[in-house]
């Protein structure tokens, strides 16, 4: 299947032409300005831009989400839900990322990522093209309703992974930004994005799990250094590339207050922004860590031209609206 994502086409324009009335759409020229510089041979002269789309931009929608939730998700970037999934059913997830996680056929393909000095497999992404229920999952009205409470309008599914760090050895993520890579590398034009990761294990402070910056939604960090050709072949191993500097990050952590952890038993669902500041310690404890991420992006936001990478990033890791991926 073809990578190329040129210039939009003349159906894509009427469309976002169409979609441009949505809430927090923006009448974006496509043929203008850049709003979200990142990826510059030179330090940036801001420290970070503000961000200019609303962060929940579908409060008038029917919903689960209760508008306390939405001014929470709105304020920090973030909300945590726990118990999103319990019982028989959560047991059958389990299952099935224990099955798919452990085929031998699927070690050494692309969309299939292991760890930096391992075997063990670190991320598996098109997950919901892999697996019938996690496709059920990723289109279930349960998390549909509230991404569209939060995007204020209908998504697809541009990316979806499993994260897996096993006991002892799986190793952490860097700081960054989902947005800054999306829009860098597979060309995401602006911030009508959100991520739902369910997590399947008991996530605790000692197994690695995912650390927020409150408030970091509202900044976009631009990053130092041109993208490398194929940069995901190392970045989804050890992330080099769209790092904010540790000054920026100090200051941005003091301004929303410190850093917050998303720990909770296995079930819980958490929400996050696109552009809000987040990474995960190494697993230091016996207990594998293991979450499936959905990433839902607005349909008038589909991706074109990478705005800072001599190419598109492979399909696995930036699907189109409609698209039958296969492995």
């Amino acid at each position: 299947m073809s990578n190329t994502r040129s210039s939009l086409d003349s159906s894509t324009r009427k469309q976002l032409t169409e979609t441009s009335e949505l809430p927090g759409a923006t009448g974006w020229d496509v043929e203008s300005q850049d709003p979200y510089p990142t990826r510059t041979a030179c330090p940036p002269q801001q420290k970070w831009i503000e961000r200019q789309e609303a962060v929940v931009k579908g409060r008038d929608y029917p919903g689960p989400l209760s508008q306390d939730k939405l001014d929470e998700f709105e304020e920090k970037g973030f909300i945590f839900l726990p118990h999103f999934v319990e019982g028989e059913e959560l047991k059958a997830l389990q299952n099935e990322i224990r099955e798919l996680t452990s085929r031998e056929e699927y070690l050494g393909r692309d969309f299939s990522i292991t760890e930096p000095q391992g075997e063990e497999i670190r991320s598996l992404f098109a997950v919901h093209f892999l697996s019938e229920r996690l496709n059920a999952l990723a289109n279930d009205e349960r998390l549909t309703q509230r991404v569209r409470q939060i995007l204020g309008g209908d998504a697809y599914i541009h990316q979806s992974r499993i994260n897996y760090k096993p006991g002892f050895v799986g190793k952490g993520f860097n700081w960054h930004s989902d947005f800054e890579t999306w829009h860098a590398e597979d060309g995401m034009p602006r911030m009508h994005a959100v991520s739902a990761s369910l997590i399947l294990t008991d996530n605790h402070h000692f197994n690695g799990p995912l650390m927020l910056v409150p408030g970091s939604q509202n900044a976009f960090v631009p990053c130092v250094g041109e993208t490398p050709e194929d940069n995901y072949r190392n970045s989804l191993k050890s992330q080099e590339i769209g790092v904010p500097s540790q000054e920026v990050l100090a200051e941005l952590i003091a301004k929303g207050g410190g850093i917050e952890a998303a720990t909770g038993d296995a079930g819980g669902l958490l929400l996050f922004d696109c552009n809000v500041l987040h990474a995960s310690n190494a697993n230091m404890s016996p207990d594998p860590r293991s979450n499936v991420f959905f990433v839902y992006n607005r349909l008038d936001n589909r991706c074109q031209a990478p705005f800072a990478a001599p190419k598109p990033r492979p399909r696995f890791l930036a699907h189109e609206p409609g698209e039958d991926w296969t492995p």
